[in-house]
């Protein structure tokens, strides 16, 4: 009885040491915490400022508050820059009616916004943004390789001229600080002065609200890892 049980003692010790193995695996992934915030960073708003209560805000900030929590109003919510805004309530109306009308209602189609918004995040290097619109840009077809190009600063040349010119625009603006005359006059005979001008507004947005967030140092949502190389 003993001979038999014996031929059986190898595979039982895998076995066990393979059991040994998982648990020690649980237990160090268990104990790692993964990355930490920086010490002034409030855990529950993702910013250096604790996110207001809605009780404690006036009549303007209860409505901005409600408008961030909106199902479908946002892509962030109030761990982003609508919870950060909830310290200017008064402004916070405006800036959220302005950025609803130049991505939703100005006639800009999703694609060229999306492009303008990843190029603007690119040039802020604000990984906030970029998290946030890459998958939406993928929804509006925007292509991998164009995203990519925007992602890793590399040059135009070879993709559809228009996303080109969406970028050098992006890229002039803040990088260059300067718009080439060529550029303006491409944007103005391709959309129309009015369109043109709303899309460098779309661009002047995000570029305001990622030096929000560069300001109060907006963490990644829960979950969320940076997808963005910075610089």
């Amino acid at each position: 009885m003993l001979g038999r049980n014996i031929r059986y003692l190898p595979a039982l010790l895998a076995g066990a040491m393979m059991l040994i193995g998982v648990a020690t695996s649980a237990i160090a992934q268990s104990s790692n915490p993964g990355p930490t915030m920086p010490s002034d960073i409030d855990p529950k708003s993702g910013f250096r400022l604790p996110l207001p209560n809605r009780a404690d805000l006036d009549e303007a900030g209860q409505r901005a508050y409600d408008r961030a929590t909106k199902p479908g109003a946002s892509i962030a919510g109030l761990w982003g820059p609508g919870g950060v805004r909830l310290y200017s309530p008064k402004t916070a109306a405006q800036a959220s009616g302005l950025n609803r009308y130049l991505r939703y209602d100005a006639g800009i189609s999703g694609r060229i916004r999306e492009i303008v918004i990843l190029a603007t995040a690119r040039e802020m290097d604000s990984q906030f943004e970029w998290v946030a619109h890459e998958d939406e840009a993928l929804k509006e077809g925007v292509p991998a390789n164009v995203i990519d190009i925007i992602k890793h600063r590399r040059a135009t040349a070879g993709i559809d001229e228009t996303d080109a010119l969406m970028i050098e625009l992006v890229r002039q603006l803040w990088r260059d600080k300067k718009v080439k005359s060529e550029t303006f006059a491409k944007g103005k005979a391709l959309f129309g002065p009015t369109k043109f001008i709303e899309i460098v507004m779309l661009s002047g947005s995000y570029a305001a609200t990622a030096a929000l967030l560069t300001a109060v140092d907006m963490q990644l949502p829960p979950g969320k890892t940076p997808l963005m190389p910075i610089p």
